[in-house]
């Protein structure tokens, strides 16, 4: 009867985990087993709870930690199961099983609450001991033995019940559990003298003593119901064991007495386990009320909204971000996925990826822009405001991914790029500087190629090969032995050989000498500071350095081909080997060298280690943004990691949304960012939002320039309202509208509203975006009004991402480059054709005949043109696009063409940025940033 008791409730439970995986299709309740060690009473216990799972539909997973397992290894095992949304109920083996001293109530608490389905933990108990029945987990045992009784039709109300025994599995919860069904509670142990005649009174008798038939049969009132959740072993020379399992309760004698009595075994061991799969139902259905699976249970912010809208970074500092651990949680990351850094910065571990990769994707949306003035028109503003509304006002799971902005231009010309307004990411300060120095990471790596570089010349030119040779495979021990990158390099050679003794004089004359060019040096210092004295600089001048000086320069750190690698690497193995592909000069034969021939592959992994991981933080409404890489977008492609959109990709599911941005206009960043982050990412974008603003597109009529300066800066160059040069500026709207349909996107425009602007000038801009092609145009007052002002862009973007997506690239890579080209300057740009000065036709040939012709293109020319004149305003035709230059930048994987002049190391103006700049030494706060 007591094992078709326990089937009844795991029939019951089956039915109702059928029902659940019917109503939310994909979903089935999750328990986890923790289990330290290898006692054999342990692993019977767990395959017993293991069989009854599956035969319920659980889905069970047993986690097995050694017996040298420590206190922290079981711990850091429990924070990850708490974390992880698919356990709704995990228990942790008791006895532990371990050589090292382990505290069992620290790992008992460390149990979430919420899934602590064995009830063990104190925040459990203490909920159970106030009556608060339907707010906790109630340890097994005791809710079977409840099971039990209740199965036998008899009234728990009012009847005399006697527990004996006090253990916090048992005894206590037992006592409480009776109480709160009013029952008459006493509670006895073995050291209860009056012991016979307590269990006398009971109508209802709990034993869990631990003492083999320690109450007699002859003590229990006639009638009573019995249960005993003792077990030990008692002497037995008929088993073959030598022993035999009995009770607490002296069976034989007791059942005589009783109307109800549990046998031991096979009594309530059963119920237990069952008790245990319905906490855990129990658990599911919880979590199945409070959140809907695949929706993010995320808190936002309210903002405070103030008219006039105060200074960035005193919105930034009046927002309280949430402690970003939090924020991590709210979107399903486990901690162990989760690197600190401090309170409102993290990364995340690239194991979040490989954990998610059978999820599917979320939506996938970039902001990009019109021709811009050089103030810019607010695409990192519109990227906040759409992700605070599509979250913060709509409850769609979505995250936004950013560029990190360089300390160069934060200081010197034009503040930050946390957005603005009421769409920021917080905490300002702390994104537009050292964030958690990725930056400085790069700075690093790329001065140790270019140190390299140098050494190698020196070194090369003042050594013979076997000396060059004893230093690069030094004896050790007198052991000589060539490392793995040099393997590598022989390799590469076509040496097949291992061992450094069997090289030729000829063999050891290639390996030893990489015979740079010092004229095809391509690879320069860096630094996060502009500085426009390091534009070109003579190296070499010490003595030490024996006359072998040359003429070299310091771009800005994020202009560093290894920015680049970092934002189109798809994991650290694709990193590393995008590192050792990086061509920094040729040989005087013409072959390119690289970073692997150098030697530096590995050291450059182990600089760039940490960086590669996503850094996670915050709008001021509390939705999550992963702030990762910032490339030039002049020179690169511009746009943030691969690595940040597929984690967020599968972190917001199927019906979620990331927004991520586009550097410059559409002709540049998004061009780029379909043509060549598209095509290394492998994912495919559903809308494209661009953003213009009646300021540009003023200007783009033939109204005066904008341009920086002191005083509201949206006042320099604006006009007065005049539909007509409005409409006419937008026939760069227009064309750029045709360049996003080009890749086969549906359209949203945002038309970033200014409060100078007026009704009818942004209606204008809404219908004429329409009539080119739009597929909607939506008016945006984000920044004076965050997520608010954004909800309708946020609507339209929804509907556009339900639209088919014929997404297509412009070229094959099978093209010649020059081919290449001249589809982007004539489809994109709109040039009747392009001029390849002599430098640039050199190159075509050399980088060919190099193997790098098939790699995508990416363009190096203004942003505040379609053309390669800045003057040229609108939409200009029929010009010719001259090429100066191409280069290579083979590790990211593309080629760049230089269109006109530009320099890679930016210039402080007369008064730069940081002149505002001041800490409150008092307060820790930084003061007049941005």
């Amino acid at each position: 009867k007591l094992e078709s008791s326990a089937r009844q409730v795991r029939e019951r439970l089956k039915q109702q985990v059928a029902e659940m995986k019917e109503k939310f299709p994909g979903f089935r309740p999750g328990l986890a087993i923790l289990q330290v060690g290898n006692r054999d009473d342990s692993n019977l216990y767990i395959n017993m709870k293991l069989k009854a799972a599956a035969e319920i539909g659980i889905s069970a997973n047993h986690i097995k930690l050694p017996n040298t397992a420590t206190e922290a290894d079981v711990l850091k095992c429990i924070a990850s199961l708490n974390g992880d949304p698919a356990v709704h109920g995990f228990i942790v083996q008791l006895p532990l099983d371990s050589d090292k001293p382990i505290n069992t109530e620290k790992i008992t608490n460390a149990v979430a609450p919420e899934k602590d389905v064995d009830g063990l933990s104190s925040i459990n108990a203490g909920k159970l001991s106030r009556g608060d029945l339907g707010d906790c987990f109630i340890p097994c045992t005791p809710k079977g033995c409840m099971e039990l009784i209740r199965q036998t039709g008899v009234q728990v109300a009012g009847k005399r019940a006697v527990v004996v025994g006090r253990s916090k599995i048992v005894g206590a919860p037992m006592h409480d559990l009776l109480l709160w069904n009013h029952a008459t509670v006493t509670t006895c142990h073995s050291k209860t003298t009056t012991l016979a005649e307590e269990v006398g009174k009971a109508d209802i008798l709990v034993v869990a003593a631990g003492k083999a038939e320690m109450v007699k049969g002859e003590w229990i009132k006639p009638g009573a119901i019995v249960i005993d959740c003792g077990i030990n072993h008692v002497p037995d020379s008929t088993k073959a064991s030598g022993k035999r399992v009995v009770g607490d309760v002296a069976y034989s004698t007791a059942k005589e007495r009783a109307s109800y009595i549990t046998p031991v075994p096979g009594g309530v061991g059963p119920m237990t386990v069952a008790m245990l799969m319905q906490s855990t139902v129990e658990s599911a259905q919880r979590f199945l009320e409070k959140f809907q699976p695949g929706k993010w249970n995320i808190q936002y912010n309210q903002l405070t909204l103030k008219v006039p809208v105060p200074s960035d970074i005193e919105i930034s500092q009046s927002c309280i971000p949430k402690p970003i651990d939090q924020v991590a949680r709210e979107v399903g990351l486990f901690p162990d996925e989760v690197e600190l850094y401090g309170q409102t910065k993290a990364k995340v571990h690239l194991s979040a990826l490989e954990r998610l990769k059978s999820q599917p994707d979320g939506k996938y949306i970039v902001v990009t822009g019109i021709t811009p003035t050089p103030l810019g028109e607010g695409k990192s503003t519109t990227t906040v405001g759409l992700v605070q509304a599509l979250g913060a006002h709509l409850h769609q799971n979505v995250f936004a991914c950013v560029r990190q902005p360089s300390q160069g231009p934060t200081f010197g010309i034009k503040g930050g790029a946390a957005g603005g307004g009421y769409c920021q990411v917080i905490p300002m300060d702390e994104f537009n500087l050292h964030l958690t120095g990725d930056i400085h990471a790069i700075t690093a790596a790329n001065n140790l190629v270019a140190a390299a570089v140098d050494a190698r010349i020196f070194h090369e030119l003042t050594q013979t090969d076997q000396a060059l040779y004893s230093r690069l495979v030094p004896s050790v021990n007198g052991v000589r032995k060539f490392s793995d990158i040099q393997i590598r390099r022989l390799q590469k050679l076509g040496i097949n050989k291992t061992d450094p003794a069997t090289l030729t004089k000829e063999e050891v004359n290639f390996f030893v000498r990489l015979d740079i060019d010092p004229s095809t040096i391509t690879w320069q210092r860096v630094l996060d500071t502009n500085d426009r004295f390091l534009r070109k600089i003579t190296i070499g001048q010490s003595p030490t350095e024996k006359g072998f000086s040359r003429t070299a320069q310091f771009d800005i750190t994020v202009s560093s081909e290894i920015m680049a690698v970092l934002a189109l690497s798809d994991g650290l193995d694709d990193m590393k080997k995008r590192l050792g592909r990086m061509v920094v000069a040729s040989s005087k034969r013409g072959e390119p060298v690289t970073a692997d021939d150098l030697g530096v592959t590995g050291a450059l992994a182990v600089l760039m280690k940490d960086a590669v991981k996503p850094n996670l933080m915050q709008t001021l409404e509390g939705t999550p943004v992963f702030v990762h890489a910032g490339p030039f977008a002049n020179i690169a492609h511009g746009n943030s990691s691969v690595l940040a959109d597929k984690i967020a990709l599968k972190l917001v599911g199927k019906e979620g949304f990331v927004v991520t941005e586009a550097g410059f206009g559409a002709d540049i960043g998004m061009e780029k960012f379909f043509n060549i982050k598209c095509r290394y990412s492998g994912l495919r974008p559903h809308v494209v939002v661009l953003v213009a603003t009646v300021r540009a597109l003023k200007m783009h009529g033939g109204g005066p320039a904008v341009s920086t300066g002191q005083g509201v800066p949206w006042a320099r160059g604006a006009v007065t309202v005049n539909l007509q040069l409005l409409a006419k500026g937008c026939s760069n709207l227009n064309k750029q509208i045709q360049n996003a349909r080009m890749f086969g996107v549906p359209v949203v425009v945002a038309v970033n509203a200014f409060k100078t602007d007026t009704k009818a000038e942004l209606a204008l801009v809404v219908q004429l975006a329409k009539e080119a092609g739009a597929f909607d145009a939506v008016e945006c007052t984000h920044w004076a009004e965050g997520g608010k002002g954004a909800v309708a862009l946020a609507q339209a973007v929804q509907r556009a991402s339900q639209t088919p997506s014929n997404f297509r690239f412009l070229y094959n890579l099978e093209l010649p480059v020059i081919d290449k080209i001249r589809l982007i300057a004539k489809q994109i740009y709109g040039a009747s054709d392009i001029e390849l000065l002599p430098e640039a036709q050199e190159k075509v040939a050399m980088y060919t005949k190099q193997g790098f012709g098939n790699l995508p293109i990416c363009m190096a020319k203004t942003h505040l043109s379609l053309s390669h004149d800045p003057e040229q305003k609108g939409a200009p035709t029929g010009f010719i696009l001259p090429i100066r230059d191409i280069r290579a930048s083979v590790g990211a994987g593309f080629l760049y063409p230089l269109v006109g002049t530009m320099s890679t190391m930016p210039g402080l103006p007369t008064r730069p940025c940081f002149y505002d700049i001041d800490l409150d030494t008092a307060s820790g706060e930084v003061k007049g940033l941005f």
